[in-house]
Order: structure tokens, then C-alpha cells, then sequence
């Protein structure tokens, strides 16, 4: 993975506004960030340009969140991904925490829990939730 002087995060949704805040926040919080609009686009991205930490929305249209992470980290098994998502219920949340996930928020999300989520991935050693 390149050394940048800024930390990068890729983020992942199908809903053109939640891009536009996480972009946003993120921006504004001194992070480089790259958009994906679904997990197929995400994984092309990830794979020419690697990035510090992974957020990703796990239900979306043609490439869902959870077979993203699933084939990303067969490739990059130390990438540190945040799942998130605003499906009732959190089941998906779960299993994205069993499938590896570092950390799972759910929708809406807090701008404050965001950063500190995403700076405690980046700051830890390498142990996503599962064991």
C-alpha cells in the first residue's frame, strides 16, 4: 500500500446522499476519500488504488456490502473494514462482524462515531470483531 501523508477511506453506498455527507465529513476531518456508488465499483477501485480503511454499506443493488468484504479481504486479509447499515434489525450487521468486520454502526450514522470508529481502526492492530 503507497505511504500517504493523509489517511485514505474508501466508502461504499448506493445512496447518492449519504456519499455526499460521509465524503463531507471525512474531507473535512483531514481523511483522502474515494467514492464507490456499489461493491462492484468498490472493489475495482480498492484494487488500483488500496486504501487505509474500508466503510461500506452493506445492502445495495448488483454487489452487496458483505460479498465485497468477503472478497476483498480473500485478497487483503488485513484491510480493516466498517460495515455499516440502516436495515431493521441489525442481521446484517451481525454477520458482517462475523464475516471480519473491524467495527458495524447503523444508519443514520453520528458524525462523531464515525471518525472515532474509523480512527480507532486505524490506530489498532490488526483484530477485526470476529475471533
Amino acid at each position: 500500500m503507497p505511504k500517504r501523508s493523509r489517511p485514505s477511506v474508501l466508502v461504499v453506498d448506493d445512496d447518492p446522499g449519504v456519499l455526499r455527507w460521509l465524503h463531507l465529513v471525512l474531507t473535512e476531518a483531514g481523511f483522502e476519500v474515494t467514492q464507490a456508488a456499489d461493491g462492484r465499483e468498490a472493489e475495482l477501485l480498492y484494487r488500483e488504488h488500496p486504501t487505509d480503511v474500508l466503510v461500506t454499506d452493506l445492502v445495495m443493488p448488483d454487489r452487496e456490502g458483505l460479498q465485497t468484504m468477503t472478497a476483498l479481504q480473500r485478497d487483503y486479509p488485513r484491510l480493516k473494514i466498517i460495515a455499516i447499515s440502516g436495515a431493521v434489525g441489525g442481521r446484517y450487521l451481525k454477520l458482517a462482524g462475523r464475516l471480519g468486520a473491524h467495527a458495524v454502526l447503523q444508519k443514520p450514522l453520528d458524525k462523531r462515531e464515525l471518525l472515532d470508529t474509523i480512527r480507532r481502526a486505524l490506530d489498532s492492530p490488526f483484530h477485526p470483531l470476529r475471533s
